[in-house]
This record gives structure tokens, sequence and C-alpha cells, in this order.
């Protein structure tokens, strides 16, 4: 049985650990969006390494109706934090190139733009870039390569939307934020309208390897399948010398 205090007591104690070793006093930059994935991260790196080592870095493309929850999160932990609008840098992006862009380049032009922030947020303020991307997500592939996807740090890629949102309540993170209902922030849609099923049914087919409806085992299976590339090292040719 998934023990979550005992799990979240492990996640502070790895994350200390990881900054002994690749970052002795260097600053947590996490990218906060008012979900419960940032949310979760941000409050373990205060646990593990103390508010005044933890940055967090808001980045609306221009309105994000939710922000005030990405406010909430921050005056809630007590923690430093910049709002960067990248709204201009994805625009301008988007009119240099020359071509029609797809509508995937599109979606995933912004968590780009995020991560590329992070990092200077990060190399200006003696930082390590958390990863706030967990099990379920990187499970079926949803997730953004280079973008939400990268990181130098991964507390919850182990983790299932489940057991995330139980860490949250043990480090007494408002329900506001552990229950919200996670949207991607691109097209509009939530999580489990763009994906096809729960989350629920997602975790439990992860642990248990139950499922009731065999077309979403096919699709979970196929996400799985296709997106497994997304979490491995770039294939590199080894020549024979």
């Amino acid at each position: 049985m998934f023990n979550a205090e005992q799990i979240t007591k492990d996640c502070v104690k790895w994350i200390q650990d990881f900054f002994e070793e690749n970052g002795k006093g260097a600053n947590a930059i996490v990218g906060i969006s008012g979900g419960k994935d940032s949310s979760v991260v941000a409050a373990l790196c205060v646990e593990a390494l103390g508010k005044d080592r933890v940055i967090g870095v808001l980045m609306p493309c221009g309105k994000q109706h939710d922000i005030d929850m990405a406010q909430l999160l921050v005056n809630h932990l007590g923690i430093k934090s910049y709002e960067i609008n990248i709204k201009d840098a994805v625009d301008g992006l988007k009119s240099a190139l020359p071509f029609e862009i797809s509508e995937q380049t599109t979606i995933n032009i912004p968590p780009r733009v995020r991560m590329t922030t992070l990092y200077a947020v990060a190399q200006s303020h003696n930082g390590r870039v958390a990863n706030t991307c967990n099990l379920s997500e990187d499970w079926v592939g949803y997730a953004t390569r280079y973008g939400d996807g990268a990181g130098d740090f991964s507390p919850l890629s182990q983790l299932t939307v489940t057991e995330v949102k139980a860490i949250g309540r043990v480090l007494g993170l408002p329900d506001v934020l552990v229950d919200k209902t996670p949207i991607d922030g691109l097209c509009g849609k939530t999580d489990e309208e763009n994906l096809g099923f729960t989350y629920a049914t997602l975790d439990r087919y992860i642990r248990d390897g139950v499922i009731d409806d065999e077309k979403i085992r096919e699709s979970i299976d196929t996400k799985h399948k296709n997106n497994l590339f997304k979490l491995q090292l770039m294939p590199s040719f080894k020549p024979i010398i």
C-alpha cells in the first residue's frame, strides 16, 4: 500500500541529496502553473531546502485565466517568484519561421519557450531546474520533449497522479491546488479530454495492470509505446575504434 507520509520524507531526502551532490547551496527553480504537480514539487523543495532557496517562475502566455492559483501557491509557500510573460517570445519565434507551422508545432512552442525561460532564471540565480512531470503523464507521452519534459531533477516522475495528490495533502497544500482539474494550458482542453480516459483509470493500469475497457487499454499501450523515446537518452552512433 502506498504510504504517502513515508514517500514524502524519502523524496525530501532525495532532493537534499541531489543538491548536496549536484549544486551545494544552489537554488531550486520551479515553473509554477498553479496545478498539483508544480505545487507539490515546489512544496517538496521548500521542505528539502527551505523557502529561501526556492524560486517560483510564473510564465503566462498572454493572459492566463487561472494565474491566481499560481499566485496562491507562491504566497502559501512564501517563496520568491518572478512573473515572466512569454507571449512576445512565442509570437516572435512563430513569426520568424519562414513556413506555415503545424498545429502541433503551435502547441509545443510555448512549453519549450518556458523551459528556455527557466534555464535563463537558473543560470542567473545559481539554480537547478525542477522537472514537474509525473509518471502518469510520462507513461502516455503527455509532455513536450525539451519543454516541460526537461529539467535537472525530477521528484515526481515515478509517482502517479493519484500518489502526487496524496503527497500534496501530506504537505498541507490547499485543496484547491491539489484537486485542480489538470488543463494543458495550450489548447484549452483538460488532460483527460485530450487523452480520452481518466487518470484514475490510467493509474490503476500502471500500478495493478487492471483495466475494464479493452479499447482504452489499447490506447494506453499505443501511447506508451510511441512515446517511450521521450524518456530515453538521445541515440548516438558508437563507432568501433
